[in-house]
């Protein structure tokens, strides 16, 4: 008994999809960026700065940075005015109006580097292809916010747009930026717990006093208007028990 063959038609047919699902798969690997950022070449364009630097690297690039005071979530900002002040070497920074620099764990996380209208690339698809040629960045750009451009790669992002006349680019450690949204959510959610807890404490602290023919109740610091009746009065240990009875906060505690 022989066995059914594939139509040679078929077996073509099942080829041509193998090698398309292989060419897509390969178009979409190109399309990643998989580099890191400590691949990231020294371009000139980035003048000595680069993501993880730490601060005394930067005072000794720029003696003149003063950080700000670092917040409880690791974080301290500075900002650079090379086109301003006059303590800096502008030839040094030519065609720099600012640089801003945010530190987490006295190392940076974030770079932004906002160029003036004399900057030799003024468009943004110039400045996306200059970009990418001096940082060997290989991988498909996306829009960003209204006219911006932006690429993420393994552990970093880069952004590109259009600042008071003139281009900008930023490098953001993705791990930084992370562990510093961590961090604030952890303290909310602590900040929470302990405000849940104070209230709680305060309501079964509280000598809630109840009024049964009223159907009222009221706090410590808020007695009745008039004395009630023993035969009337009843204790809760909480606020909450009292409303769960059927009870209202008396309107002359409110």
């Amino acid at each position: 008994m022989t066995k059914n063959k594939m139509p040679h038609s078929a077996r073509l047919y099942r080829l041509l999809v193998l090698n398309l699902i292989i060419i897509a798969a390969a178009a979409s690997a190109q399309s990643q960026c998989t580099q890191k950022f400590s691949e990231l070449p020294a371009a000139p364009e980035l003048f000595g700065f680069h993501l993880g630097m730490t601060k005394a690297e930067v005072k000794a690039r720029i003696p003149q940075t003063v950080f700000g005071r670092t917040d409880a979530f690791g974080v301290s900002k500075t900002t650079i005015n090379p086109f301003f002040d006059p303590k800096i070497d502008k030839t040094k920074f030519e065609s720099v109006r600012s640089i801003s620099l945010d530190m987490v764990d006295d190392h940076l996380s974030s770079l932004w580097i906002g160029f003036d209208e004399t900057f030799r690339v003024q468009t943004i698809d110039g400045f996306v292809k200059l970009i990418s040629e001096a940082l060997k960045i290989q991988g498909e750009w996306s829009s960003w916010k209204s006219r911006g451009q932006q690429i993420k790669c393994t552990d970093f992002q880069l952004i590109v747009s259009t600042v008071a006349g003139g281009p900008s680019l930023r490098i953001l450690d993705i791990g930084a930026e992370e562990v510093v949204a961590a961090r604030r959510q952890a303290k909310e959610e602590q900040d929470s717990t302990t405000e849940a807890a104070a209230q709680a404490a305060q309501n079964a602290g509280a000598d809630v006093l109840g009024d049964k023919q009223a159907k009222i109740y009221y706090l410590s610091n808020c007695a009745p208007p008039k004395e009630i009746l023993e035969v009337n009065k009843i204790i809760f240990n909480s606020t909450e028990d009292a409303e769960k009875a059927g009870y209202k906060l008396a309107k002359s505690c409110h």
